[in-house]
């Protein structure tokens, strides 16, 4: 429920309210700029700030200290700071703060984003969707991201001769930081990707070698250079299996092919392949395969060969 008793139902779009600012309806007046601290508005509602979302405000939230989970149009994120959350316009989003937080809430038009973007350059646009930025040393480092926001939240506390334009050429530099930061992110993840797809063909050509001799994965792991969750993880991500279930998967090809193609026994089998128990063997084969390596053997057998 939020403050006006209004049922959230993420199910019927009408039933989640649109604010100027969360808590005011849309005729609340506002100028182009407004700034709030996060505590003095979540502190109100007891560091939740339910399901919501603006018509044609764009948000970026500055947290500084404490800890924050997001949800962005059903996906729920846990930010630590520093970072940035950027929530366009019409984004249904939510909050749950930790009682210490600080940092700011910087609300903008979003036609002024826009037009400062354009000025940054068009592929500056993927500000213009949701997203979360953390700085990066050696790109914007946390201290300077911290004096970009702190620099435009004290210009708007000063009226002073071109405060308006002082005002936009600060958001431009937020959003030139922002923007900076989220290539740097975009070309790290991409060499990450690559060394982990290196790892991965890596890791398959010692699990062709060295399948029938074990299944520690910290053997491959030591050979690779990495540790074994690393090795997890990237097999995971880019072989969509654990490391185990890879090297598995790698047996049971080579048990399908000796039932197929060898007069060797399961017994026998099982052995080569580094298995000695052949009972062991023959409960591994059906977990894995759904039936035994003698039934399989029978129904290869029962197929008929190809012209």
């Amino acid at each position: 429920m939020d403050k006006h008793n209004i049922e959230l139902d993420y199910s019927n779009m009408n039933a989640i309210p649109t604010y100027a600012l969360y808590g005011e309806d849309d005729s609340a007046s506002a100028s182009w700029f407004h700034w709030e601290t996060i505590t003095s508005r979540s502190k109100l509602y007891g560091f939740r700030i339910s399901a919501h979302r603006h018509d044609q405000l764009h948000q970026i939230l500055y947290l500084e200290r404490g800890e924050a989970r997001v949800m962005i149009d059903g996906k729920t994120i846990d930010v630590a700071p520093p970072a940035l959350v950027i929530v366009p316009p019409m984004t249904v989003h939510s909050f749950v703060f930790s009682s210490d937080v600080s940092g700011f809430v910087l609300t903008f038009y979003a036609q002024d984003v826009r037009a400062a973007l354009a000025d940054i350059g068009r592929e500056a646009n993927g500000l213009m969707e949701a997203r979360i930025i953390s700085p990066l040393d050696g790109v914007v480092a946390a201290n300077e991201l911290d004096h970009v926001v702190r620099r435009l939240v004290a210009e708007a506390d000063r009226a002073a001769p071109g405060q308006v334009a002082a005002l936009k050429a600060r958001l431009t530099l937020l959003l030139i930081a922002a923007h900076r930061l989220e290539r740097a992110a975009a070309r790290e993840s991409q060499e990450s990707q690559q060394v982990s797809e290196r790892h991965a063909r890596a890791f398959l050509d010692l699990v062709d070698k060295h399948y029938r001799d074990t299944r520690k994965i910290a053997f491959y792991a030591g050979k690779l250079g990495i540790t074994p969750t690393h090795l997890n993880r990237v097999c995971r991500q880019v072989l969509g299996n654990s490391a185990l279930g890879v090297i598995e998967r790698r047996i049971l090809v080579e048990a399908r092919r000796y039932l197929q193609f060898s007069t060797l026994s399961v017994k026998e089998i099982g052995i080569l392949l580094g298995y000695p128990d052949p009972a062991y063997f023959s409960r591994f084969f059906a977990q894995r395969v759904g039936q035994g390596p003698q039934a399989v053997r029978d129904g290869l057998a029962g197929e008929p060969a190809n012209d």
